[in-house]
């Protein structure tokens, strides 16, 4: 079972991942619902590429850390499952507010996940380092591309779902350790 401090951490940071969804459903609607599961794919591989980039580059042109691209995974690959549940559409089909009632389904659903994984694993990630992190968070994306080249289909692998609930809760993870000031 998770420590409470891990309870009250990941809640935390699904709440500022959540405040930002929000705010751009604000600026653009459910714009994302367009996305096939692919493109939504390539847009988290293009934010882990970043942060493993960040994370080893000497010099920087851009002035922004990896926060804002955990978070930005945290609410792609919840876009993800969303669009796997509901299917794409032509035309944004949803309100600001159910959006955001099906973000958090899924955000919940990804909570519900970590608390029986971190009891079976005892809060290992704990000890991990955030670059460990972003591997594996680049690992399952890279999972999840191999998955949807072949259509969806897998011998003996979780599918596309799990791949993306992972995704999240990784992120919120390395958004825990960082903001505890490790790296």
């Amino acid at each position: 079972m998770p420590t409470k401090d891990t309870n009250t951490q990941f809640h935390s940071v699904l709440s500022q991942c959540r405040a930002l969804f929000v705010d751009k459903m604000k600026d653009y609607g459910p714009a994302w619902r367009i996305l096939r599961t692919p493109s939504i794919t390539d847009q988290i591989f293009i934010k882990v590429k970043r942060i493993r980039t960040l994370q080893t580059a000497a010099e920087r042109l851009v002035d922004e850390g990896v926060e804002p691209e955990f978070i930005g995974i945290v609410n792609y690959a919840a876009m993800g499952v969303i669009q796997l549940q509901l299917g794409v559409v032509d035309q944004p089909d949803l309100t600001a507010e159910e959006a955001t009632e099906l973000y958090d389904k899924v955000t919940n659903e990804a909570y519900e996940l970590m608390t029986r994984k971190n009891h079976d694993y005892s809060e290992a990630w704990r000890d991990m380092r955030v670059s460990s992190i972003t591997d594996l968070i680049m690992s399952k994306v890279l999972r999840t591309k191999s998955i949807e080249d072949h259509g969806g289909k897998t011998l003996v692998s979780e599918g596309l779902d799990a791949n993306y609930y992972d995704m999240i809760n990784y992120a919120v993870f390395a958004l825990i350790l960082l903001s505890e000031g490790k790296k």
